[in-house]
């Protein structure tokens, strides 16, 4: 019988409404048609003065303390952001700088960035991918980019965005539907 799968979405973007919660949207809207899942946003820009003051873990309030520990207790990680300066946004990191070192050690993310032209796609491959590699998380082979044309507001409108979305949830799917019935003890 399958549970389902906690789903962590941390959202680097600085605003409400964004083009990155679009496509992080989309991938996590495809997740749930395939398999059951219970999704978590952690929104960076909400966690306040406690989060963004905070120089270590134990500086930071319960609240922000909660936040992280979605992040590190889900079964699968979504980590999206907008490209800023060619990487990823500063309060973003700074999550990440506050989740304990293996507290994603295995663990499946989903890697998602937006940017404003295809000059910023190798945001995934060249920041997003080593980050998650100095957790030792089981990126997932796909990552996800998009940019400023292929969104009317935050809704992706560009048909091959959809096809790579699909082609990339696909690729992962034999491991979180193990993850789903338990029969994954091991990282793959």
């Amino acid at each position: 019988m399958s549970r389902a799968l906690s789903v962590a979405v941390v959202n680097g973007s600085p605003n409400e409404r964004s083009r990155t919660m679009g496509l992080a949207g989309l991938v996590t809207s495809r997740l749930g048609d395939l398999l059951p899942v219970e999704l978590h946003q952690v929104d960076v820009y909400r966690l306040g003065p406690s989060f963004t003051g905070a120089t270590l873990r134990e500086d930071v309030s319960p609240e922000v303390e909660h936040r992280i520990r979605l992040v590190e207790e889900a079964d699968v990680v979504v980590a999206a952001t907008p490209v800023f300066r060619a990487s990823y946004s500063g309060m973003f990191k700074h999550l990440f700088d506050l989740v304990d070192q293996y507290g994603l050690t295995n663990k499946p993310v989903i890697l998602v960035a937006t940017g404003g032209s295809d000059r910023h796609a190798l945001v995934v491959e060249h920041a997003l991918r080593p980050l998650f590699g100095f957790f030792q998380a089981a990126t997932a082979p796909v990552g996800f980019y998009a940019h400023a044309g292929d969104f009317d507001g935050t809704l992706v409108l560009n048909g091959e965005v959809y096809s790579r979305v699909e082609v990339g949830v696909n690729d992962i799917l034999p491991r979180l539907k193990a993850l789903s019935t338990g029969a994954e003890t091991t990282a793959v």
